[in-house]
């Protein structure tokens, strides 16, 4: 379990740059709702996917 996948996060997908940073909405166990500036918002699971926290940027 990633505890820094909270809701305020800004995160990126490293297989899709297309969709932009994003905002964690929520984080239930593995499953962690993003919402995207260029693709909306998604639901992730982490089990599959490593999402980029953006430590030193914001949309």
């Amino acid at each position: 379990m990633r505890y820094d996948l909270v809701p305020g996060v800004f995160v990126r997908h490293p297989d899709e740059p297309d969709w932009g940073v994003g905002q964690i909405q929520s984080s239930i166990g593995a499953r962690v709702t993003v919402n995207f500036e260029n693709a909306g918002k998604l639901l992730i699971n982490i089990d599959k996917v490593d999402l980029e926290v953006c430590r030193d940027q914001k949309p």
